[in-house]
């Protein structure tokens, strides 16, 4: 089975190309009518915490138990249109930065995962050249092509049509970052059986199944 891959392999980290000029933000994604309605006690930050973040957190927090869970992350995120995160974007951040395997995050984790939103969302601002909120196959082909990654128009529609959840053409935040992890991790596993860079792979059925089962994003 042969694959093609127009240009060569884009940069391998996880986080977005640092957009130059690009001021901070407030983050897309921030807790919505938790504890903080419900005048719960907080514990003070530990040393060299943000205070901020430690207050985000124990909001989300709502069983107290120390550790966020994929539902409390989910209920607590919002994209920028007001719609909730897709569940399977929060699984796929929670089980990126959880680095104990637990299923949920503690505050330091959560920490890593708060910045990686931060930089994602100027990333996506960055690309919303018409300012609505969401990302349209022009601005995505472009997100893309500016990543490193050579890619038809066709398969664009493709992702468009993936990822699109309410049927409006475009996508939200939270399908973008799962879009472009999807592609990076699809890529790096190509990369395996790529051995001489030239953008094809020969591979057998079983290969293929074992080439997408192991994708932690799909």
């Amino acid at each position: 089975m042969a694959y093609n891959y127009n240009q060569g392999y884009p940069p391998q980290s996880p986080y977005p190309p640092q957009q130059q000029g690009y001021p901070p933000q407030t983050p897309t994604a921030t807790p919505q009518g938790y504890p903080m309605q419900q005048q719960r006690p907080m514990r003070p930050p530990p040393p060299g915490a943000d205070p901020q973040l430690w207050y985000w957190f124990q909001a989300v927090d709502t069983d107290c138990s120390g550790f966020l869970t994929v539902d409390e992350l989910q209920r607590a995120l919002i994209n920028g249109d007001w719609t909730p995160f897709n569940i399977e974007t929060v699984r796929m951040m929670v089980s990126m930065f959880d680095t104990d395997n637990t299923g949920t995050i503690d505050f330091n984790e959560f920490t890593g995962l708060w910045r990686y939103i931060e930089d994602w969302q100027r990333c996506f601002r960055t690309f919303d050249t018409d300012g609505s909120g969401n990302i349209d196959a022009r601005e995505l082909k472009n997100a893309l092509q500016t990543f490193g990654y050579n890619l038809s128009e066709r398969f664009i529609a493709v992702l468009i049509q993936k990822f699109d959840r309410y049927g409006r053409g475009n996508i939200t935040f939270d399908n973008f970052v799962q879009a472009c992890a999807l592609i990076r991790s699809l890529t790096m596993s190509f990369q395996r059986f790529d051995t001489d860079r030239d953008g094809v792979i020969q591979i057998t059925y079983e290969q293929f199944l074992e080439l997408v089962i192991q994708q932690r994003t799909l």
